[in-house]
């Protein structure tokens, strides 16, 4: 039983130590992701949802350019 009284402070220090240690990292940037956003933006997103402003229709200037030229032909 003696031992316990060495062995339960001693574990108390190192957890606390171990915890100390982990909130310096996190603080200090350690688990930052750095390659992360160089590597999302080489992603391919074809499957992204479309934005309410742009429409799958053509400008108006190449739909004029376009019906001109077929009428044309």
């Amino acid at each position: 039983m003696d031992i316990l009284l060495l062995l339960i402070p001693l574990s108390l220090v190192l957890v606390a130590l171990i915890g100390g240690i982990f909130v310096w990292s996190v603080k200090s940037g350690q688990y930052d992701d750095l390659e992360g956003p160089a590597h999302r933006i080489l992603a391919d997103d074809d499957d992204a949802p479309a934005s309410s402003e742009s429409t799958n229709d053509a400008p108006a200037s190449l739909t004029t350019i376009n019906s001109g030229k077929s009428a044309s032909k």
